[in-house]
């Protein structure tokens, strides 16, 4: 069942003195418990895209439909109470989070927010969140800071999923990490689509990373979608020369499954 449809949305404004078009006429969709990858350049639009659909940045013209409502025309308390449903990741984890914050505090937020859990139950489900994350509970009151990379992005993810959302928005979120720290992350990606059914725009530049986790690929370009199939087929037969350029940046595309990694560790 499609889950998010994005139907011509445009978004343009003005920088250093001249007109940009970030998006330029997107559509595409999005169907639940399946990952869509959106790959492009720097400046393909794709963060662009990602904020628009948060409700981060407003849109020109066009319309979203998510989970059945009108997205861009919710306001209020009705879209305060429908964000729990779309939640995001992205590529700066530390300054995604109160550098001061504890990792509980961290993650009691949205579940205060929300009213996911009554209180007395949420030390119960932070831990239960920073077990499926691969983190030790004890993280709970560890500072944001205290922890590395890799950590921090497990902890966000833990954010994410703590409002039990069906779409998460990745922009570049594994980006940052090394490579043996990104395989890990991703491998946590998709055993929790596969638990729980949450559907994932991931944003990259890297068809590696997509390849690994996309059921679907679209393929941006100065603010449009010129290419879009089945991940292998974009990847194995690419039509567009923005996808041609993006596969030749590529030396080898991940293969293979990592082994479980420690969880004191990134």
């Amino acid at each position: 069942m499609t889950l998010l449809t994005v139907d011509n949305l445009t978004k343009s404004y003005v920088g250093h003195g001249r007109h940009v078009t970030a998006l330029d006429g997107v559509s595409f969709t999005l169907a639940e418990g399946q990952t869509l990858g959106l790959a492009g350049a720097s400046g393909s639009g794709k963060s662009t895209l990602a904020r628009v659909l948060l409700r981060l940045l407003a849109t020109d013209a066009g319309q979203v439909h998510f989970a059945g409502e009108d997205w861009l025309t919710l306001s209020g308390s009705r879209l305060r109470q429908r964000r729990r449903g779309m939640q995001m990741v992205f590529q700066d984890v530390l300054g995604a989070f109160n550098p001061r914050a504890t990792v509980g505090s961290v993650l009691d937020d949205p579940l205060r927010i929300h009213d996911i859990v009554a209180r007395a139950e949420r030390p119960r489900e932070i831990a239960g969140l920073l077990d499926r994350v691969g983190l030790p509970t004890s993280y709970a009151g560890r500072s944001i800071r205290e922890l590395s990379g890799g950590q921090r992005q497990r902890v966000a993810i833990a954010r994410a999923i703590a409002t039990r959302p069906s779409l998460i928005v990745l922009d570049e979120a594994v980006s940052a990490l090394d490579a043996s720290v990104r395989r890990r992350i991703l491998e946590l990606l998709v055993e929790l689509q596969q638990e729980r059914g949450i559907a994932y725009l991931f944003v990259s530049h890297d068809l590696a990373v997509l390849q690994v986790v996309s059921h679907r690929i679209a393929i941006m370009h100065e603010g449009r979608i010129v290419e879009t199939g089945a991940t292998n087929a974009v990847i194995g037969n690419p039509q567009s020369s923005a996808a041609k350029a993006l596969i030749a940046a590529v030396p080898r595309l991940v293969t293979g499954t990592p082994t479980e990694p420690d969880p004191s560790h990134p």
